[in-house]
C-alpha cells in the first residue's frame, strides 16, 4: 500500500469509533464506518444517477462522475435489488439537505465503505475513488446531478397506452 493509499484508508477509519477494527475491515474487502464524523453520505437510486449520466455502464458512469463531481468520492453498491450510489460529502450536509427523492444519511447510519482498491463488481465499490484525504463531493453538486437527472427524465418521450 503507498502513501496516499493509507492515508485515505486511515482517514476513512478515523470516523470509525474504532480505525484499527474499521482497518481490519478493509483488509478484507468492505468496512462498516458511520457516517457523521469525517462525511455525510448523499443515497442517489441508480437510474437518477444513469439517467444523469445518459448512461448504465459503470466506466461510463465513471467518466461522467468524475466530470461532474470532480474531487469527490462516490461508491456504487451494487449488491441486491435496491442499486445505490452513495456520494461522499462534508459532515453536516445532512441538516440542511432538502432534494426531493434524495436521502442525505442520518450522522450514525453505518456505511459499506469498500477498500480503495476496490473499483468494479462484485459488490459495493468505487465509482469515484477518493483520490486524497478529504475527498468529498460538494453537496451543491449532487443536488445539481439530481436536478439534471429530473430534467432528463422529464423529457424521455413514453410509450402511449394501447387502446382496443
Amino acid at each position: 500500500m503507498n502513501q496516499t493509499t493509507r492515508a485515505i484508508t486511515d482517514w476513512l477509519a478515523s470516523a470509525h469509533d474504532v480505525p484499527a477494527q474499521a482497518r481490519r475491515e478493509f483488509d478484507v474487502g468492505i468496512a462498516l464506518v458511520p457516517t457523521g464524523a469525517k462525511f455525510d453520505a448523499i443515497r442517489l437510486p441508480a437510474p437518477i444517477v444513469h439517467a444523469a449520466a445518459g448512461n448504465e455502464d459503470p466506466d461510463a458512469v465513471a467518466v461522467f462522475l468524475a466530470e461532474t463531481l470532480p474531487g469527490g468520492a462516490v461508491i456504487h453498491d451494487a449488491y441486491g435489488v435496491g442499486v445505490w450510489y452513495y456520494a461522499l460529502v462534508p459532515p453536516g450536509t445532512y441538516t440542511d439537505w432538502q432534494v426531493p427523492d434524495v436521502e442525505c444519511l442520518r450522522p450514525g447510519t453505518w456505511l459499506g465503505v469498500p477498500r480503495l482498491n476496490l473499483t468494479a463488481r462484485p459488490g459495493p465499490y468505487w465509482a469515484l475513488p477518493p483520490r486524497t484525504v478529504g475527498s468529498l463531493c460538494t453537496a451543491d453538486a449532487v443536488a445539481d446531478l439530481v436536478a439534471l437527472s429530473q430534467n432528463r427524465l422529464r423529457q424521455t418521450p413514453t410509450t402511449p397506452e394501447r387502446t382496443p
